[in-house]
């Protein structure tokens, strides 16, 4: 299939219910993988993201006039972190996680790049290794400095990181 228009764009409040859509239909896989306790549908309420969208700056990739993939950044001290990323199942294993990150990536002021996920999301895992990301000892450590999250979700989480080139 030919696309006529694919691109990057820093996303603004108009992409809302699109990004709104993007997060929860791409966060479906993780059903019955990460802990149930864990696991709701919608996976991010609108509530969170309108909050989240005033938190950090989400990038999207564009086809034919309409989001496939989000990824968002935010920095957080002396680190950024990289938040919800998340691409369409259809629109899955085309490169667009990787172009986003690579963009994300040439955006970034601080000297490190912090990204958590589930312990049990190994192909978000793999492809943030894949892109010169490592497992972290100090999780917790990073996960209470640097991220607003329940301990449950930091008992089963991990960060990955890299210092910024």
């Amino acid at each position: 299939m030919l696309y006529t228009h694919l691109m990057i764009r820093e996303c603004c409040s108009a992409d809302k219910e699109r990004i709104y859509f993007i997060i929860n239909e791409a966060a479906k896989c993780y059903e019955g993988v990460i802990p149930p306790d864990r696991y709701h549908q919608p996976y991010m309420p609108m509530a969170e993201l309108e909050e989240e969208m005033r938190r950090m700056t989400f990038y999207g990739w564009e086809a034919d006039g309409a989001l496939v993939g989000v990824m968002g950044s935010e920095t957080v001290k002396d680190v950024t972190l990289i938040r919800h990323a998340y691409v369409l199942p259809q629109w899955q294993r085309r490169g667009i996680g990787s172009k986003l990150l690579i963009h994300l990536r040439r955006l970034v002021k601080t000297d490190r790049l912090l990204v958590g996920t589930w312990a049990a999301n190994t192909w978000a895992i793999s492809f943030y290794e894949k892109h010169g990301f490592k497992l972290l000892p100090d999780k917790d450590e990073l996960l209470m400095t640097y991220w607003s999250i329940p301990q449950r979700q930091i008992e089963t989480s991990v960060v990955l990181g890299v210092e910024r080139k």
